[in-house]
């Protein structure tokens, strides 16, 4: 598998990332296992978690099998925190505090004494941002974070948060950015994407299916036993079950046959091309699905078909975006 740099940092990683946010909930630590040995032997080495997906079971879950069917060594790990967790004083939220005491309970249940990425999951509006950016600093100085990065921010969130860390030559600079990014959700491109090409930090996209809508299986029925079906993540799947997204898929189905593939490696293989992605960032339930989104790592869009993708897919923007029709 390509490996590429996250952002301007000395970090390589897999251009396809394994996402555990099933684990624990969907995937049994068994099934877990298997996908993890799957990943790493087509040669991912990304593996990102979260405090949060499944009150840290996932967390733990990954931790055991780094000690069992793979080494620490094997994976570059990343996890987040800032979402709460339970109800005390510091079980979520962004202060110093939240965040200190959510990377000590990271470490412990992933069995590690150092994280490579640790990111925060949210911006938190109720903490003075040089409070949340210095505890980055502590996490990093500690020697219990090696990189930092941020998810699911705004492009002036993102961009304030990297200029603030940039004007301390001391301070740690921001590495990358996660967050949702595919042929049917493309809104980062407007502030977010280029805010982070800007100021050289990497995009990881999570969703790179469009929640699942992408592989194809629910332009004309909902499988049983997919997410779609299921009535705690049915909401999730449904976010992007519109119109404009049955054009989309039915334009990914259309370049799959003609490239003799399916619509997911399309759809997979288009974001993780894109300018300013570093990775995709996988989130399958079951081995067989891993597998069929590695298939991607074969595919290259030609492109004509990558234009036509780009043109079926392409989202509306207003001013300033798109710039002044008259002054």
């Amino acid at each position: 598998m390509e490996h590429r740099q996250l952002g301007r940092s000395g970090l390589r990683v897999s251009r396809l990332a394994l996402g555990t946010m099933t684990w624990g909930l969907d995937t049994d630590a068994e099934q877990a296992a298997d996908q993890l040995v799957t990943f790493h032997d087509a040669g991912g080495t990304l593996v990102d978690t979260a405090d949060v997906y499944q009150d840290g079971h996932s967390e733990e879950i990954l931790g055991d099998l780094l000690t069992t069917v793979l080494t620490r060594d094997d994976v570059v790990l990343a996890t987040k925190a800032v979402a709460r967790r339970h109800d005390g004083p510091f079980g979520g939220g962004a202060s110093r505090a939240a965040l200190l005491s959510a990377l000590d309970d990271s470490l412990r249940r992933l069995r590690t004494d150092h994280i490579d990425l640790w990111q925060l999951h949210a911006w938190d509006p109720g903490v003075p941002l040089d409070e949340t950016l210095a505890a980055l600093d502590t996490a990093i100085t500690s020697g219990k974070v090696r990189y930092a990065g941020v998810s699911n921010y705004a492009g002036w969130q993102l961009a304030t948060a990297a200029t603030h860390q940039k004007a301390h030559p001391t301070r740690t600079p921001l590495t990358s950015h996660q967050a949702e990014y595919s042929l049917v959700e493309r809104g980062i491109e407007r502030e977010a994407l280029p805010a982070a090409t800007h100021h050289g930090i990497g995009t990881l996209a999570w969703a790179p299916l469009g929640r699942g809508v992408l592989t194809g299986k629910y332009r004309n029925t909902t499988p049983a036993g997919s997410r779609g079906a299921d009535p705690h993540l049915a909401s999730y799947v449904d976010h992007h079950r519109t119109p404009r997204a049955n054009r989309i898929v039915q334009a990914a189905a259309t370049a799959a046959e003609g490239l003799g593939t399916t619509p997911l490696t399309v759809a997979l293989a288009w974001v993780r091309d894109r300018p300013g992605i570093t990775a995709a960032i996988i989130g399958t339930r079951t081995t067989t699905q891993l597998k069929a989104a590695l298939t991607a790592e074969e595919l290259t869009l030609p492109p004509a078909i990558q234009a036509a993708l780009d043109d079926v897919s392409e989202p509306e923007q207003g001013y300033p975006e798109r710039g002044p029709t008259r002054r």
